[in-house]
């Protein structure tokens, strides 16, 4: 009983101090330490140097280039000025009214196209910061509307999407990622729909316009009449020479990299990757490993380094301080994925407790005999505890994907309704304030969690599990469609 209290006491201290503010850099070590010595079962230095700076430093060599490369596409697509166009563009075809749609329209197709999160977090912002700008829209809902495009519905719901947590259940069911189809599509549009009526009904109550914010005025419009007689303006973008006023791209060329990104994306991991001769990946230099395991991140690495290329190429004029975006764009990776990594440090200390054990096998059991109750519970709480959607999925199908899926036969589930329960069941307690993916957003649109998490809370915390149980009560009056 003691281990327990001491891990529950490490995790609300998490969530709380980050929520305050803290830095995760220091808290996440502090308390992961606090919580073994705590314990009196691990050596104090040997969990840091050996469990949390490895797990740290693994997810660093793992995805800094997808944090560092994303980072720098969005400082390329602010400062070239196709950020500022995209939103001009976006206010003239659905009107400032609907400038929240058209952000979260934006991260959903880029997701659902198999673009990670969090390169969409670092695309998109500058988007979205140029659309609430010209809105008058508080930047707080900003991170909130990303969330609900990027971390709700294409990453758990949507039949066919590419995020790692439509794929890792398959194994287990013997299942497809189009697993229950029309019980997906239904869960998505009640995340969707749910989302954007809080979203804009806070939008409604605000009077503070976009706030007063470092970012309130970087690319000041000067308006003039085109040709077509449509209004359009001539941004001053984050690298003009002597300040004089630079032309933005062309609507097509704006949009260009972000269409390349999801195309080269699809293109590698369908065709190109599996094409290739990767039987050297087994040997010990290449650390032992198989292609699946490494196609998705060189897929996204291919995809951003075209685009970043293509971008540059075809905006050569309007960079005129390029090392100085470059400079700019491989800054802004750092804080994130520095942060991101100790959260995944602090996890695995937590997670090599004894008294975690207890916790895990404990919740796997909570639901009784209706395996759909069961698993989206346990999924869902080791998700919360772990601040990680896979690895909350991971600990409860590696444990006991067995036992769920006998018991589904024995109780007549299908094993798609089994796989799409487990997948909506990342999607909810996994963004509490701890959540590498919510401390990653917050820190590339510069706010803090009591400026903006309480949107994201409803959108991704609260509206998911909302979507969960309509889930589960249609799949078990209706059996999977």
């Amino acid at each position: 009983m003691y281990g327990i209290l001491v891990v529950v006491a490490a995790l609300v201290g998490l969530i709380y101090l980050a929520y305050r503010g803290v830095t995760l850099l220091i808290l996440a070590p502090g308390l992961a330490l606090l919580a073994v010595a705590a314990s009196l079962e691990r050596p104090l230095l040997a969990s840091y140097t050996q469990i949390f700076m490895v797990a740290t430093g693994d997810f660093i060599v793992q995805y800094f280039p997808v944090f560092l490369l994303g980072a720098i596409f969005g400082k390329l697509m602010e400062d070239s000025g196709s950020a500022e166009v995209l939103a001009n563009a976006t206010i003239r075809r659905l009107g400032s009214e609907r400038a929240i749609l058209a952000v979260v329209l934006s991260c959903a197709a880029m997701t659902y196209g198999g673009v990670s999160l969090f390169v969409v977090a670092f695309a998109v912002f500058p988007i979205a910061a140029a659309v609430f700008r010209r809105a008058d829209l508080p930047k707080r809902l900003i991170p909130g509307t990303i969330a609900l495009g990027a971390f709700t519905f294409t990453m758990t719901a949507l039949p066919g999407t590419p995020a790692i947590q439509n794929a890792i259940p398959m194994p287990y069911f013997g299942t497809s990622p189009f697993a229950a189809p029309g019980l997906g599509v239904i869960t998505a549009l009640i995340m969707f729909v749910l989302g954007q009526l809080w979203l804009e009904r806070r939008a409604r109550a605000s009077t503070e316009g976009y706030g007063e914010h470092p970012d309130a005025e970087p690319n000041t419009p000067r308006p003039h009449r085109a040709e077509d007689g449509v209004e359009t303006a001539e941004i001053r973008t984050g690298s003009p020479a002597e300040g004089d006023p630079i032309a933005p791209p062309p609507f097509l060329l704006a949009v260009l990299p972000l269409v390349t990104v999801i195309v080269v994306n699809l293109a590698f991991t369908a065709l190109v990757i599996p094409a290739m001769a990767t039987d050297y990946l087994a040997a010990p230099e290449y650390g032992a490993t198989t292609i699946d395991a490494v196609r998705g991140i060189w897929s996204i690495i291919a995809a951003l380094v075209i685009a970043i290329l293509l971008m540059v190429a075809v905006n050569w004029s309007r960079l005129t301080r390029l090392n100085a975006t470059l400079e700019a764009g491989a800054q802004a990776a750092l804080l994130p994925i520095f942060n991101t990594a100790s959260l995944v440090g602090f996890g695995s200390v937590i997670a090599s407790l004894s008294a975690f054990a207890l916790i895990r096998d404990s919740v796997i059991d909570i639901g009784g005999d209706n395996p759909l109750i069961s698993l989206a519970i346990s999924v869902n709480l080791l998700a919360g505890m772990t601040g990680s959607a896979s690895g909350g999925m991971s600990i409860a199908l590696s444990t006991l994907g067995g036992a769920y899926l006998e018991m589904a036969q024995a109780a007549g589930v299908s094993p798609d309704l089994m796989h799409r329960v487990t997948a909506v069941a990342t999607g909810g307690l996994d963004a509490l304030p701890h959540n590498g993916a919510v401390i990653t957003l917050l820190a590339i649109c510069g706010l803090k969690h009591r400026d903006a998490y309480l949107d994201i809370a409803v959108v991704a915390v609260v509206v998911p599990i909302i979507a969960l149980i309509v889930l589960i009560t249609l799949g078990t009056l209706l059996g999977s469609f």
